[in-house]
């Protein structure tokens, strides 16, 4: 029964995106407070939502083996939830941190446009510090050895260099990043393939 409560179950908001993962127990907890509906494809490519009443009905008509059993009822472990109560996407900042900024630029010089492995990249303001640049994601990029000791403490402009891409603060989706790598349950596949969608994240100025 523990190992069941300790899985993993997707949290989608009320606009059905994919939010958060949160452990079975939670989820259970959510669905007896009210917080929370059950999700469960209907077979047809549809979906049906329960309360808890009507989820812990589904159970005992429907016995499955991720199940656990209490002193007056069995009741299935969900796999999606659907939260009832927010609507918004939660805000999430990306650091502004070096790791980032390669993440950001792929280990790519964006003079160049080679990639390179992290050791031999540098990050360099396009407007020089001493000329007013600031410190923020639209004014840092990567840049290889060769192409910032080209450029020098000059503009692009000046140092008749062209960027790749302007940059920009990144678009990233916070779900998919945090958990880069989670083996998930095929009923998420959905969800995760065609109810997500891109966030813009905002800077984390420090």
């Amino acid at each position: 029964m523990n190992s069941f409560l300790g899985q993993q179950v997707l949290v989608l908001n009320r606009l059905w995106q994919a939010v958060n993962v949160c452990t079975a127990r939670r989820a259970l907890t959510l669905l007896f407070e009210g917080h929370a509906q059950v999700v469960l494809g209907a077979g047809d490519g549809s979906f049906d939502t329960y309360d808890f009443s009507e989820w812990q009905d589904f159970s005992e008509q429907e016995p499955h083996p991720e199940s656990i059993c209490t002193v007056s009822f069995r009741i299935r472990i969900p796999r999606v939830i659907l939260l009832v109560v927010f609507d918004r996407l939660p805000k999430k900042d990306v650091k502004f941190t070096r790791h980032n900024i390669f993440e950001r630029d792929k280990n790519t010089c964006q003079y160049c446009g080679r990639a390179f492995d992290r050791k031999d990249l540098n990050l360099d303001h396009v407007i020089p510090r001493d000329r007013g640049g600031p410190t923020t994601w639209e004014n840092i990029v990567c840049s290889c050895i060769g192409c910032n000791t080209q450029k020098a403490n000059r503009t692009p402009q000046e140092a008749t260099m062209r960027l790749i891409r302007k940059p920009k603060r990144p678009k990233w989706r916070p779900f998919i990043q945090i958990n880069l790598g989670l083996q998930y349950h095929d009923s998420w596949k959905h969800f995760l393939d065609f109810a997500y969608r891109n966030v813009k994240l905002e800077e984390n100025r420090q």
